[in-house]
């Protein structure tokens, strides 16, 4: 399932429509014959929960352009924020309830702006220490999404790309390695 929606990603990013969608429809199709047992309950790094595909499968619709409040999509995204919401979940990651979030505010572009601000606030909140790679790449897709949407000129949209422009790791960079 991991590879199932990780190609459906893969796909949603270069635009393959009818590829995200066989893989999302693979990795249900997988989930849907898994007979857990008692090694499962063991969790650890390659478990892989249907939150997490829940959250990976509206990403994809998300880079497809699918979606709105309102719709399958939208319930889908408020689904997947409420599900990464609980840092004391079992399968709980700060980047997987970041990346929830942006999918959930470039949703709200659809519809609402302010929807979309309070969706990414936790998001732009997080210390730098955790804005890793993931997290700025997600919420600099919520920055090319804003400036394509109709709310673009308002003087909220101009001042929430902008703050989104300034967010960014703070990792210093790697020291060179000796000769």
């Amino acid at each position: 399932m991991p590879v199932d929606t990780l190609e459906a990603r893969a796909a949603a990013l270069l635009g393959n429509a009818a590829g995200a969608a066989a893989a999302v429809e693979q990795a249900a199709r997988r989930r849907e014959a898994v007979e857990p047992d008692d090694l499962d309950e063991l969790g650890g790094l390659l478990t892989f929960p249907a939150e997490k595909e829940l959250y990976y499968r509206v990403e994809t619709q998300v880079l497809l352009g699918q979606g709105a409040t309102g719709t399958a999509t939208g319930a889908a995204a408020e689904q997947a924020v409420a599900a990464f919401s609980d840092p004391d979940a079992p399968f709980w990651a700060f980047g997987d309830e970041a990346g929830a979030r942006c999918n959930l505010a470039v949703v709200h572009l659809h519809d609402e702006l302010d929807g979309t601000v309070d969706a990414l606030r936790p998001v732009l909140d997080l210390p730098p220490g955790q804005r890793n790679r993931g997290i700025v790449v997600s919420a600099q897709h919520v920055h090319r999404a804003l400036g394509h949407s109709p709310a673009r000129t308002s003087h909220l949209a101009r001042d929430f790309r902008e703050e989104i422009t300034q967010y960014a790791p703070t990792t210093p960079p790697a020291a060179a390695l000796p000769r």
